[in-house]
């Protein structure tokens, strides 16, 4: 299955690279580093993701 990345607002093309995230399914999401998009991904549950938004949010 191939994933669409989803790079966050908070990243331009002329500034620094900022986190990516992809949706395979609807009970999951999985997060990388988009200067290293073969590295480690994160794989969270959709709850944990929706928990963890508001936070990201607000910094």
């Amino acid at each position: 299955m191939k994933l669409e990345w989803i790079k966050s607002s908070y990243s331009t093309s002329s500034g620094p690279d900022c986190v990516e995230v992809a949706t395979p399914d609807q009970d999951h999401v999985l997060v990388r580093d988009s200067k290293t998009p073969h590295g480690p991904q994160l794989a969270l549950g959709s709850v944990a993701w929706a928990t963890f938004l508001p936070y990201a949010s607000a910094r």
